[in-house]
């Protein structure tokens, strides 16, 4: 389980923080390379066209195997705009987190054909992906989303024994804004959570029994005092920044996708503006003002153009089984 980092008696070294994300931009461009991304992507294209022209449903869940080169596919172009080329696009982070729904939804089919098929996503990337489509303002796609979250919660292809405390922040912070719950509740999830997977025999020890500086803010998200939210963003920013300083490790926010995305500030800004409640026009700190942080966001985001691959797998899915999630919703994402 992981420790309380404690982060108001650690000192956050600048120097650093840093060096930690030149580590983490170059990683895109002398580790990460769009050409091998690419290849690997026209590679499981001819591999998804012949299954879906055969319209060979004996190995279809190949199809859900392949869509994670979709996602990195555009990961890389999302670090390539934002990151390389210093412009404040999401276009292709919107492409990426249409994937995650798609892996969801495709998961579903396989329930009960492979109960233990191992899934391409985390719990922390589905949430992830519920969240922006908060932002985004996509709302039929996010209450599918959620439902899908609700139904298999803890369940072999939704493992939520996560220890990413700013994911079960996230999830909380959204309950509380849209008034809806999971397992009844929609304050200290994350125990209640730890509780009832105990109960049930369930995998919990990851699930963290506090979330730092979290569980201030979830106290006080909604304050009206413009000072005390500053406040409470800078303590966030710091908890971050510290947990981004050892980009590359195990931890938190050490991971190359989204080490430096501070992806839980925004969502506590736009959920306070979308609240009529006063939000930090400007702060100084490093994280706050990286690229990734700066990216505009419309109100609501135009839907993104299709990617080609990701549109054969759903209509092939759409076509051969009727209880594909999509079926009872319509078009989608357009």
């Amino acid at each position: 389980m992981r420790e309380s980092l404690g982060f108001e008696n650690v000192f956050l070294n600048p120097k650093k923080l840093e060096i930690a994300y030149r580590r983490y931009s170059k990683n895109f461009v002398n580790g990460i390379k769009f050409e091998n991304v690419k290849e690997n992507y026209e590679e499981n294209k001819s591999e998804i066209m012949n299954i879906v022209e055969l319209n060979a449903v004996e190995k279809d869940h190949i199809l859900l195997i392949d869509i994670d080169s979709i996602g990195s596919y555009y990961l890389s172009k999302w670090k390539n705009d934002v990151l390389i080329n210093g412009e404040r696009k999401v276009n292709e982070l919107k492409k990426m987190q249409m994937v995650v729904f798609y892996q969801c939804m495709g998961q579903d089919l396989y329930k009960i054909r492979y109960p233990k098929m191992m899934v391409e996503y985390s719990f922390r990337e589905v949430i992830f992906s519920l969240i922006h489509f908060t932002i985004f303002g996509w709302e039929k796609e996010e209450n599918i989303l959620f439902d899908f979250i609700v139904e298999n919660f803890g369940e072999h292809i939704l493992n939520a024994n996560d220890d990413n405390k700013h994911t079960w922040f996230l999830l909380e912070l959204y309950l509380q804004y849209r008034n809806k719950t999971i397992m009844g509740v929609n304050k200290k999830l994350h125990i209640t959570v730890k509780e009832r997977f105990e109960e049930a025999g369930l995998r919990s020890g990851l699930i963290p029994e506090d979330l730092d500086i979290y569980s201030e803010v979830l106290e006080q998200w909604s304050t009206p005092d413009s000072a005390k939210i500053e406040n409470l963003i800078g303590k966030m920013s710091l908890y971050h920044s510290i947990l981004a300083s050892e980009i590359g490790q195990l931890g938190e926010f050490g991971d190359f996708r989204y080490g430096f995305y501070p992806f839980e500030i925004l969502f506590l800004m736009h959920v306070r503006k979308e609240k009529g409640l006063s939000v930090p026009n400007h702060l100084d700190d490093f994280l706050m003002n990286t690229p990734e942080a700066k990216m505009v966001f419309e109100d609501p985001e135009p839907y993104p153009e299709w990617d080609p691959l990701l549109r054969l797998m759903d209509d092939f899915y759409r076509k051969n089984y009727p209880d594909y999630i999509p079926n009872r919703h319509g078009e989608l994402f357009q």
